[in-house]
């Protein structure tokens, strides 16, 4: 069987589904490996370095293919080359492609979301949620150094003392504690916030000061938090307010998978803040945690004092920003999804596997595409 690897074709995709040094894990299993050309090239791959690993590398990887990896779905159009009822494994988020997923069903495509995987612990080493949002607490915190004009870390020379920085962290998932730690190794003083219970604990293990609003926790199904209502909502921002005021730099990494991003903090609120201070919002393309930002692109909030401004970096598919790593990671979520449904040396995924039933979204034997299972997730 041949498991194409697609060139991805969305504009400021960077990433690719597979990498070299895991393509061996494939083609030991029996399948052959087709990789269109220049699939690589955006996380600096070169096409040889598959070819070396075993790979083909051919402008027509998708033709006969029974299975096509990539990051972002691959369009029907190229699909039309697959072998028959074939099957796809990529991101999907089917809440906000409903056209895409109905035209699929139709087209007899059976389709695996990377996003749905179930979050248990047997599922751990696919979950691409998580490793993505690694990528992203981490690059948003170099973002948050790189922008402000103020060191991170304390230094203590003969010429005086620079004080560290103040960093507020909101949410406390996979990305905000990988902002927490990324900060914190780079010096700052770091504070956090996260609406539910054992996310303090989370926060002081990292060695920054969780907040406290003194407002009830809103643990919810699964690890993760429970929607708010408007009016607990209007009263954390209320008393993060002076929190925010008091940092030179909050990252806000509140995203909800295939909804709109939680506003937790007021233009009011950022106008606040000291001039030349950053905001970064890791949620700008799900509608953003701060009012007024643009997902890829910066805004100058000028300050309630009138001496200067607020840049507010929105961030957009940040994971591509280090498209290397990401695509590492990405592409050992999605070994380990194929060799879970690889059974007696072929795909052959097991209907009654828990794992199998969460991701599919699309297959021949349904009559309607399956639900889209987005998790709230609220800071």
């Amino acid at each position: 069987m041949r498991i194409a690897v697609a060139r991805e074709t969305e504009p400021g995709e960077t990433r690719v589904a597979l990498v070299p040094e895991l393509v061996g894990r494939l083609t030991g299993a029996g399948y052959e490996v087709a990789v269109e050309p220049g699939a690589g090239r955006g996380a600096l791959i070169d096409d040889q370095a598959y070819v070396a690993a075993g790979a083909t590398v051919n402008e027509n990887a998708l033709h006969g293919a029974g299975l096509v990896l990539s990051v972002q779905p691959v369009g029907l159009e190229a699909l039309r080359f697959c072998a028959p009822r074939a099957a796809t494994v990529s991101f999907l988020f089917a809440g906000q492609r409903a056209g895409d997923v109905a035209a699929r069903q139709a087209a007899g495509i059976t389709t695996f979301a990377m996003e749905q995987v179930p979050r248990i612990s047997r599922a751990q080493s696919m979950d691409a949620l998580s490793s993505q949002s690694l990528v992203s607490g981490y690059r948003c915190a170099i973002v948050a150094a790189g922008r402000l004009r103020e060191f991170f870390p304390l230094s203590m020379t003969a010429a005086g003392t620079v004080r560290p920085a103040q960093v507020l962290v909101l949410g406390a998932g996979v990305a905000g504690l990988q902002a927490i730690a990324t900060c914190r190794r780079l010096g700052a003083v770091v504070k956090g916030y996260d609406v539910r219970a054992a996310a303090a604990e989370e926060i002081a293990s990292l060695g920054a000061t969780p907040i406290d609003l003194d407002l009830p926790t809103l643990d919810g199904a699964g690890g993760y938090a429970r929607e708010m209502s408007e009016d607990r909502a209007a009263l954390q921002r209320e008393r993060l307010a002076p929190h925010i005021a008091a940092a030179h730099a909050v990252i806000t990494t509140a995203a909800v998978p295939g909804r709109q991003a939680p506003v937790l903090v007021t233009a009011a609120m950022v106008a606040g803040m000291r001039p030349g201070s950053v905001v970064v919002d890791l949620a700008a393309d799900s509608g953003g945690n701060v009012e007024g930002v643009t997902a890829g692109g910066v805004v100058n909030v000028p300050t309630a004092d009138g001496l200067g401004s607020v840049q507010l970096w929105g961030g957009s598919n940040v994971p591509s920003q280090m498209p290397g790593p990401a695509s590492r990671l990405y592409a050992q979520n999605v070994v380990n999804v194929v060799q879970l449904m690889t059974r007696d040396g072929r795909f052959d995924p097991d209907p009654a596997d828990e794992i199998v039933t969460g991701m599919l979204v699309t297959h021949p034997s349904l009559t309607t595409e399956a639900p889209a299972v987005d998790p709230e997730v609220t800071p």
